[in-house]
């Protein structure tokens, strides 16, 4: 597995994959905000599956 999430992109996916699953624990937003362990998972591990077909990549390139 290829990275393909950048820094901003895996920031923005943490903290809005943790303010999900915290309504959803606090039954805020009810059991669907449990969805929130999917961006929090992609931006622990710096890939994601949705991008694949897309070929995108919020990575910085650098050139040599």
């Amino acid at each position: 597995m290829k990275n393909n999430v950048g820094g901003i992109d895996r920031l923005l996916r943490f903290v809005v994959g943790l303010a999900l699953m915290v309504a959803a624990a606090t039954g805020g937003l009810g059991a669907w905000a449990w969805i929130g362990v999917v961006p929090l998972a992609t931006s622990m591990f710096g890939f994601c599956p949705a991008y694949l077909p897309l070929g995108f990549s919020s990575c910085l390139k650098t050139f040599r």
